[in-house]
């Protein structure tokens, strides 16, 4: 079994391939350079608020819960929280598979639709 710190790292590094593939995937559909700023901060911001990262998740009402939680960095956040204070993996399969996936996908994507010069 890894470790609490190595358990940790996994999820933080699986947080950032998921967010990083996003932000591959706003920029491979971007026409240039200033489109790609715009499209990330649009995207990036609203995700950044609710996420849980600024505004505790657990004082949301349920209604924005059950929104937000479609989120990829609420999911992260999530998985880190759960890794840190060493919840189940079976309470964190769900975080796992919702950022792994959107990292694979965004990924491939985006390396199919790059197209700046």
């Amino acid at each position: 079994m890894v470790g609490s710190a190595g358990g940790f790292l996994i999820a933080y590094l699986l947080v950032s391939a998921a967010i990083y593939g996003l932000g591959m995937l706003l920029a491979s559909i971007a026409p240039n350079i200033k489109t790609a700023n715009l499209l990330c901060t649009l995207v990036y911001f609203p995700m950044l608020f609710l996420s849980g990262a600024t505004v505790p998740y657990e004082v949301m009402p349920k209604t924005m819960q059950n929104v937000v939680n479609i989120l990829p960095l609420t999911q992260g956040i999530k998985l880190l929280k759960g890794v840190s204070l060493g919840e189940a993996v079976d309470g964190l399969l769900m975080p796992l598979c919702i950022m792994g996936g959107l990292a694979v996908l965004c990924i491939l994507i985006s390396t199919r639709l790059f197209k700046w010069e």
